[in-house]
């Protein structure tokens, strides 16, 4: 577990593909119980460790978690999440190049609580949610091509089904529509970087987690280092 900021209210941690930030029906360790191990041994407390979880990544999506350790800084990052006032910043592998290379998606999401999917459409219909992402290309290699993605509503797998409805699914993510799953299962979504206020010394928290060590995150970071 890496861990990217840490202070007496909050821990940050950069969450590995294929992890889950919170228990689930399979029954592996999820990540929120990796940190109170993690912290129970780091100030070596008797006692069960506070460790609340405030958002979460999908299982195959790597990158910043927040993790809160004490019930105040949890309530109120749970309300600055429901009321947007955290700025969360994705990179995301495609093959396919969208015909703009930046551009705001506005669609209209359904959630299949069967197959745990969601569904894009152009218009509104019953029970859809709005959703809205800003996206712009950033790098290139000889078969892909990586996204910055920022978000501006936070949906069930918003940018799997967004990207996909205009053609470029994210590289690995077969339940999106792309041509191969990736080798270690996990899917190209990167949570790059994250930015709030503090939700108890309000002081401006911004963090940044390291992509994946894979080769084609590697190529695709130093052309972006190159270009600058």
């Amino acid at each position: 577990m890496k861990v990217l900021y840490e202070d007496n209210h909050i821990i940050i941690v950069n969450k590995a593909a294929g992890e889950i930030v919170q228990g689930d029906k399979t029954g592996d360790k999820p990540l929120s119980e990796m940190v109170k191990e993690f912290l129970k041994v780091k100030y070596n407390k008797p006692g069960n460790v506070f460790c609340g979880v405030t958002h979460r990544l999908d299982r195959p999506t790597s990158g910043v978690v927040v993790f809160a350790k004490t019930s105040k800084a949890l309530s109120r990052l749970n309300e600055m999440f429901k009321n947007s006032e955290i700025d969360k910043t994705y990179w995301a592998i495609v093959k396919n190049l969208p015909k703009k290379t930046e551009a705001t998606l506005t669609h209209y999401l359904i959630k299949n609580e069967r197959t745990n999917k969601t569904t894009a459409h152009d218009r509104e219909k019953p029970t859809t949610k709005k959703a809205v992402l800003h996206y712009k290309v950033i790098a290139q290699s000889q078969n892909y091509h990586l996204l910055e993605v920022d978000l501006e509503t936070g949906r069930h797998h918003q940018i799997r089904a967004q990207l996909a409805k205009i053609g470029s699914p994210i590289k690995g993510d077969l339940k999106y529509g792309a041509e191969r799953s990736n080798a270690d299962g996990s899917i190209s979504l990167h949570a790059r970087r994250i930015s709030f206020i503090h939700p108890v010394s309000k002081e401006k928290i911004e963090v940044m987690a390291p992509v994946p060590e894979d080769n084609l995150w590697v190529v695709l970071g130093a052309s972006i280092s190159k270009s600058k």
